[in-house]
């Protein structure tokens, strides 16, 4: 039987530095990363040294700028070595993103004082961020947050909880959109916090479907001090910087979902292959062909879209409806083509000695995670027919 394994990502790529960029990223997934994803998770097991592995080869940064110790590539490059490496585990690859997310705040609405003092060490100093904006209470209407933040003369002090937290217990600071006036969206500020502040603690991590590697938690505040110095931005101006944040962080979480759906139809492809029934391979039966020419087709939609979304990103033009959009796709695509997956391998598929099933339970929290896909469909609708009358 000829060899049709499943081969690299054919990538569009700006410029040799990009390809170089994949090829080192390629490298580290498969020598660091993909064999041990699946007793990792299966373990709950949280890989603290791969992402210094992956700060000391300068992939945290990627999107920042090199004087602060970034990678000055642009998103359209970023975002697909994000796919790579959440095509090896996702629980880095969200990593990855959520890090990116928590320093965006700083990097994009900080002063050149700010910046220069957190920067570095946040971009390429083997630190990893948090970002708090969802509430028990507050999820999708982040706008009602209760958490506090009181002026006490030069300091701020910061009381409340924050939920559904990446990285909560184990980050080295957090970027955490508190109320320092009244109620609404213009009542919020941003504050960079240590992750080893007083009065700073984190629950027990919640008991996931899958990514159980990746620590996801509670972070309590009770009466954590900081310095007027580490707000960030205008006093009101936070709920602006979170949704300044989200848009860049939802095609984050598109390119993840592709690198997600890339492994999944990887592994149906090989499996498909190398599987007889009825003396031939079961690649070979036309009802599985287009269930496989389907899932390859989704994927190839969604990364396109995504990539459209990063490009108006890179020439600073609006892309706040594309990067809904490319979440909503994107995630809904991976939903669909790692339950497809599972079905490829039929009962293989459905026990842990094979990834698709964790694939399966892996995609399913990104229709979820920054903004649910039903909420991406209100930013959608809301650009294509203008705000709801009510």
């Amino acid at each position: 039987m000829p060899d049709r394994a499943p081969q690299p990502v054919d990538r569009q790529l700006p410029t040799d530095e990009a390809r170089d960029l994949i090829s080192l990223v390629r490298d580290i997934a498969q020598r660091e990363i993909a064999p041990k994803a699946a007793a990792e998770e299966d373990a709950g097991r949280f890989p603290r040294d791969v992402f210094g592995l992956l700060s000391g080869s300068g992939l945290l940064g990627l999107p920042y700028d090199s004087e602060y110790g970034g990678g000055d590539q642009p998103y359209e490059v970023y975002l697909q070595v994000l796919e790579e490496l959440a095509a090896a585990r996702l629980t880095v690859g969200l990593g990855v993103s959520v890090h990116s997310l928590s320093c965006h705040a700083l990097a994009n609405y900080g002063t050149k004082e700010q910046r220069a003092e957190h920067l570095p060490a946040m971009l390429g100093g083997g630190l990893l961020g948090a970002y708090c904006l969802s509430e028990p209470s507050s999820g999708s209407d982040a706008a009602s947050l209760r958490t506090k933040a009181v002026r006490d003369g030069d300091e701020w002090v910061i009381t409340g909880t924050k939920a559904w937290i990446t990285h909560g217990g184990v980050a080295d600071f957090y970027t955490v959109l508190a109320r320092t006036g009244g109620e609404g969206p213009r009542g919020i500020s941003a504050f960079l916090v240590p992750g080893d502040a007083a009065g700073l603690s984190a629950a027990a991590p919640e008991k996931k479907m899958g990514m159980k590697g990746s620590p996801t938690a509670q972070v309590h505040f009770d009466g954590v001090r900081v310095g007027d110095d580490r707000r960030i931005g205008e006093e009101g101006q936070g709920f602006a910087i979170a949704l300044s944040a989200l848009d860049s962080g939802r095609l984050g979480i598109a390119a993840c979902a592709i690198g997600v759906a890339q492994a999944a139809l990887d592994e149906a492809v090989a499996y498909a292959n190398g599987r007889q029934q009825f003396g031939r391979p079961i690649s070979d039966f036309q009802g599985l062909r287009f269930m496989l020419a389907d899932m390859a087709t989704q994927i190839e939609a969604g990364r396109a879209l995504y990539l459209a979304a990063a490009r108006l990103r890179d020439a600073e033009r609006p892309f706040s409806k594309q990067a809904a959009m490319a979440k909503l796709l994107c995630t809904d695509a991976a939903m669909k083509v790692t339950t497809d997956a599972v079905q490829v391998l039929g009962g293989y598929g459905y026990t842990a000695d094979f990834p698709a099933e964790r694939y399966m339970r892996e995609a399913k929290v990104l229709q979820i995670v920054e903004g649910t896909n039903q909420i991406q469909r209100m930013v959608i609708a809301r650009h294509l027919a203008g705000p709801d009358s009510r």
